[in-house]
């Protein structure tokens, strides 16, 4: 999501990618997820509406308005018609995946990604979905620590705001 989305980064402007750079981003975000895909130009651009939306849950739910972001995940849900399916895994056994009402490129991850995030809130780990609380950053982060209490998109932020208020004690 944080690299198909525009905004800040630790202060740095990041721009919504086009043309090969965007392909590019899909393609590592698919393979880090453990999908080997080459998606088209026009595969990769039929993502960021979706991507957009899904940032949206996020700004709701860091900002404690959880009723809002199930109501945008159950109209994401709703426009993909995401169904459960048992999809055969390479090694033999089976994983649930969410499906649109045809294959395509676009339907099938948008459904998926909206699944994600209702199973995400729906299974009360929606307060682990964020937005990084660095100055000058939104990127978001799924917290995935022991105590649930990660506030930052990266180390470089967390130590970036640490730094700058251990400055701010010595003044």
């Amino acid at each position: 999501m944080n690299a198909l989305s525009p905004g800040e980064d630790g202060g740095r402007a990041v721009a919504e990618p086009a043309g090969a750079p965007l392909r590019d981003a899909v393609r590592v975000a698919l393979t880090a997820a453990g999908y080997d895909s080459s998606p088209t130009q026009q595969q990769a651009q039929s993502l960021l509406p979706h991507v957009r939306r899904a940032r949206s849950v996020f700004g709701q739910l860091d900002g404690d308005d959880l009723a809002g972001a199930a109501e945008l995940v159950n109209r994401m849900l709703r426009d993909t018609r995401a169904r459960p399916e048992l999809d055969l895994r390479p090694d033999g056994g089976y994983g649930l995946h969410f499906h649109g009402p045809d294959d395509s490129f676009e339907r099938g991850w948008a459904a998926g990604i909206a699944a994600g995030l209702a199973m995400a809130i729906g299974g009360d780990l929606g307060s682990r979905l964020g937005v990084c609380a660095a100055p000058a950053c939104d990127r978001v982060y799924v917290d995935l620590s022991k105590n649930a209490h990660r506030r930052f998109c990266s180390t470089r932020c967390q130590n970036r705001v640490k730094a700058a208020a251990h400055r701010a004690r010595r003044r």
